[in-house]
C-alpha cells in the first residue's frame, strides 16, 4: 500500500477476509483512487471455462471500497452495476483501477475499470457510495 493510504481503507483491508481469500493485492490506496489486482484461478471459472462474473465484480467492488473509504467513518455501497466486455480465464492477471468521479455530501460516484495486460478493458463498473455515521471498527481479524 502507498504511504498516502487512508486510515479508513487501510483498516478495512486489514480485516477483509473475502478479498484476502481471493488473492487480491492492493497496489494503490489513496482517497478517491485505488488499484487492486487478482490472478484468476481455476476455481474461479464457470462452466464455460471463463471467469465467473461474480469474481470480476468482487475485484471491482474491492477497488471501489478502498477508493471511497477515506475517513474514520464507514462508507458502504449504495448500489453498483457492471458491464462485462471481454471474457477472461485462468492464469490471467486482472487489475481494477477505481477513480472518484463526484462526491456530494455523504454520497459519491466511482468508476472502476477492470483490465488484463494493463490495457485490455474486460469490464466497467460504476459504484455509488454512502458514508455512514458508523466508526471504522478497531478490531483486526487477520
Amino acid at each position: 500500500m502507498t504511504q498516502a493510504a487512508s486510515a479508513g481503507s487501510q483498516a478495512m483491508m486489514q480485516r477483509d477476509r473475502a478479498s484476502a481469500s481471493l488473492g487480491m493485492i492492493v497496489h494503490r490506496n489513496e482517497p478517491g483512487h485505488s488499484v487492486v489486482s487478482m490472478v484468476v484461478r481455476d476455481d474461479m471459472l464457470n462452466g464455460f471455462d471463463v471467469t465467473h462474473g461474480g469474481f470480476i465484480f468482487a475485484l471491482a467492488d474491492t477497488a471501489f471500497a478502498i477508493a471511497c473509504n477515506d475517513s474514520h467513518h464507514v462508507t458502504l455501497a449504495a448500489g453498483a452495476d457492471i458491464t462485462f466486455l471481454k471474457p477472461t480465464t485462468s492464469g490471467q492477471n486482472l487489475t481494477a483501477t477505481a477513480l472518484l468521479r463526484v462526491k456530494s455530501g455523504r454520497s459519491g460516484i466511482y468508476d472502476v475499470r477492470v483490465a488484463i495486460d494493463g490495457d485490455v478493458t474486460v469490464a466497467e463498473f460504476r459504484g455509488r457510495s454512502r458514508t455512514t455515521n458508523l466508526p471504522v471498527p478497531a478490531r483486526n481479524y487477520l
